[in-house]
């Protein structure tokens, strides 16, 4: 079954801890690989940089579950500085984790509510200040 959800990595120096998600890995549960981006998609250039801070990946199926737990088991640099965003394609915004205490834990965002549907891995996040 399709179920698109995108992922967002950010966090400082942590080129070598994310290097190996950039690679496929056939003993992790989902095939897709996430991509740089760095000052290369903002400049136009094709030189790229050495320092990046933001992975992103579009998961095409629910093949993601351990992805959080793996994120929190990586040897973070900067911990303080990891933030995950992730929308599956019922959410009405990216909805914000963030590591405490080695757990990444779902930031509350104003104006929006998350419910479990049954259907999603992290359920729907809805903004309250829609009409």
């Amino acid at each position: 079954m399709s179920r698109f959800t995108e992922v967002i990595v950010l966090a400082k120096e942590a080129e070598q801890v994310m290097e190996p998600l950039t690679l496929p890995d056939p003993q992790r549960g989902w095939h897709q690989c996430f991509g740089r981006v760095d000052e290369n998609q903002f400049y136009g250039t094709n030189f790229g940089s050495s320092e990046c801070y933001a992975w992103v990946i579009q998961f095409q199926r629910q093949t993601w579950a351990g992805l959080l737990p793996l994120l929190e088991s990586l040897p973070w640099p900067r911990p303080e500085s990891v933030q995950v965003l992730i929308r599956d394609e019922e959410d009405d915004c990216f909805g914000l984790w963030m590591l405490y205490d080695g757990k990444l834990a779902e930031v509350p965002l104003p104006h929006t509510d998350r419910y479990n549907n049954g259907r999603t891995i992290t359920g729907v996040l809805s903004r309250t200040d829609r009409v």
